[in-house]
């Protein structure tokens, strides 16, 4: 046809076959999504990809290029539904959540069973849940056992087992047994709730690398039509300049670079990590340093009685029986382990006739006119207990090794020690050296006592300061990034969470505090801390794909624009080089879905 019969008025007509007329037809009535969505952009003053295929289109048709212009709109209309569809790919883990809550509830009303809908529960309903169905609220478990399925809140592939006291959490699955909870908290304001809204809202979030591939984008559409008028310029080829107009564009970008994070987004949350937004996945992708408080995070904070040793012709019955007689109303937790510790061997702890507890250094209790003090070495000297050399080395020796040691007196004689110690969560090890294979460094913090930290950050492997206020924590970390460094802090606790609002990106463990969930960026629904390297190696393999699609669309286009200026690509070509760069950039990112 050519660009002549443009030119012949009315006389065009007779060159256009009827399969041109469909031709034409095809492209105005298929092509109108493209058409809609460009004059929506130009009135809102934007230029996208919509603008510069519109032009290409009806480019093509003024010159007589109708089959190009069918196939440019029709590869077009194809690309979208294939991104739209790997989008929606992408967010499939949102949309099994939002599916998989519970619609009905068993609840006892009136002493009988009743179904109601699970939007009209209520905080204090007793909820039956049985064999394989899906707990409606968060809840203690009042009656029943039952082994329960929690790989949608924490990522667990375990079952765990339920018995009364156990807590549930909604959109749980009870695998056997039967359960009677009572909903402590229901409907947004569960677990489950609550992950659901996070991961839509960070699904809405851009990260800056997402806003830099919007400009990257518009500026190349922009680039793609102001050259396109340079080739004609140059060439006087409107056939050429069309082509540089249909081969240029970042599609596979601009597609590719939201469907990576929201895919990670997603992927993440199947494994019981909430990334809060796509900023915090390039931020991991950065981070050099990891700082982890001690207690509840790499320990259990949790103390538990490691050595008893009673001495002189005192049994190890007798030691734990004047202590935990001495400890059983103290809520320290030092008393607790001491009182769990005596429970555990059998031993019933004795009534006393008066109790006195001094803050820092232990307590004094009297039975039958005897006297039991359970401390340190200054309660012991304040009680007129008399300390010898041997008992002050045993001490600090045990000091040195990062254990806390309790003397146990009785009638102004030292009967024997009880050491103590926090427990190491099993893994933290293989979790630092994880971190550290990924040229990460880690620091321990903690207010702990620095012989103490010292061996446990011995253990773990890993740097540490100890004594440390909560300000001293922020101070330190505002010390690394200011040096350069790109902070992790990870914690559990209230007084974590100033050190996880300042740091760059803040990870709270699962079991914490809602404080620390609040302020952290991710959430580690489990305290497994093998989830941080995790997080970290799928920030990196999300940057670097999106990366891959960022150079990919550039070169692309630059050998297209060049070989459309020399005449080498027609429409037709063109069409098929941009659609086909597009569609392996988005399959690339979509390669996070089908690899999660």
């Amino acid at each position: 046809m050519g660009a002549v019969a443009l030119y012949s008025g009315l006389g065009l007509w007779h060159h256009i076959l009827p399969i041109d007329l469909i031709a034409i037809l095809a492209t105005l009535v298929g092509g109108y999504p493209i058409y809609k969505e460009a004059f929506q952009s130009l009135r809102h003053k934007q230029i996208n990809m919509e603008v510069s295929m519109a032009v290409a289109i009806i480019a093509s048709l003024a010159v007589g290029q109708f089959t190009a212009a069918v196939v440019i709109a029709f590869f077009v209309i194809l690309a979208e539904f294939l991104e739209s569809y790997a989008v929606e790919t992408g967010r499939e883990t949102i949309t099994k959540l939002e599916l998989s809550a519970p619609k009905k509830a068993l609840v006892i009303r009136g002493g009988r069973e009743i179904e109601i809908d699970a939007q009209s529960l209520a905080v204090g309903d007793h909820v039956v849940i049985r064999g394989g169905e899906r707990a409606p609220a968060d809840g203690i478990v009042v009656q029943g056992s039952a082994v329960v399925n929690q790989a949608s809140i924490t990522g667990e592939t375990i079952p765990v087992d339920k018995n009364v006291g156990s807590y549930v959490y909604a959109g749980t699955v009870n695998d056997s047994g039967t359960l009677e909870i009572l909903a402590e908290k229901i409907g947004g304001e569960t677990v489950y709730g609550k992950i659901i809204k996070l991961v839509e809202e960070a699904e809405s979030r851009k990260a800056p690398i997402q806003k830099i591939a919007d400009r990257l984008s518009a500026w190349l559409v922009e680039f793609a039509i102001a050259f396109s008028i340079i080739t004609y310029l140059a060439t006087r080829n409107i056939i050429s300049a069309i082509s540089v107009v249909v081969v240029a564009g970042a599609c596979g970008v601009a597609a590719g670079t939201p469907l990576a994070i929201v895919a990670t987004i997603g992927s993440a949350a199947k494994k019981g990590v909430i990334v809060k937004g796509g900023r915090y996945i390039e931020q991991m992708d950065r981070i050099d340093t990891v700082v982890i408080d001690k207690t509840g995070t790499l320990t259990f904070g949790e103390p538990v009685v490691t050595d008893v040793e009673p001495f002189g012709d005192c049994s190890e019955r007798e030691l734990l029986q004047y202590a935990a007689q001495a400890e059983k109303h103290s809520n320290h937790p030092i008393a607790t382990a001491i009182v769990r510790r005596a429970a555990e061997m059998g031993i019933s702890a004795e009534a006393y006739s008066t109790f006195s507890y001094v803050p820092g250094k232990g307590v004094a209790v009297r039975s039958d006119g005897r006297e039991i003090v359970v401390g340190n070495q200054i309660m012991m000297k304040e009680e007129g207990v008399r300390l010898t050399d041997d008992i002050t080395a045993k001490v600090t020796r045990r000091a040195s090794e990062g254990k806390t040691t309790v003397l146990v007196a009785h009638d102004k004689r030292v009967r024997g020690f009880i050491t103590i110690r926090d427990r190491i969560r099993e893994g933290s090890r293989e979790a630092i050296e994880e971190l550290k294979r990924l040229g990460i460094r880690t620091i321990m913090l903690t207010g702990d006592n620095k012989p103490a930290a010292e061996a446990v950050a011995m253990q773990i492997g890993t740097e540490v300061y100890a004594e440390l206020l909560p300000q001293d924590k922020v101070e330190l970390i505002k010390d690394l990034m200011a040096t350069g460094h790109r902070v992790a802090m990870v914690g559990d606790g209230i007084n974590d969470a100033p050190a996880l609002a300042y740091a760059d990106v803040g990870i709270g463990m699962g079991g914490g505090t809602d404080v620390a969930a609040e302020e952290a960026d991710i959430v580690l629904m489990t305290n497994d801390l093998s989830k941080i390297s995790e997080t970290v190696r799928m920030s990196k393999r999300t940057y670097r794909t999106i990366m891959e699609n960022f150079y990919g669309t550039v070169i692309i286009d630059g050998i297209g624009v060049a070989l459309a200026f020399l005449g080498y690509l027609n429409p037709l070509l063109a069409a098929v080089v941009h659609v086909a760069s597009e569609l392996v950039f988005i399959s690339n990112s979509a390669r996070l879905i089908w690899s999660s």
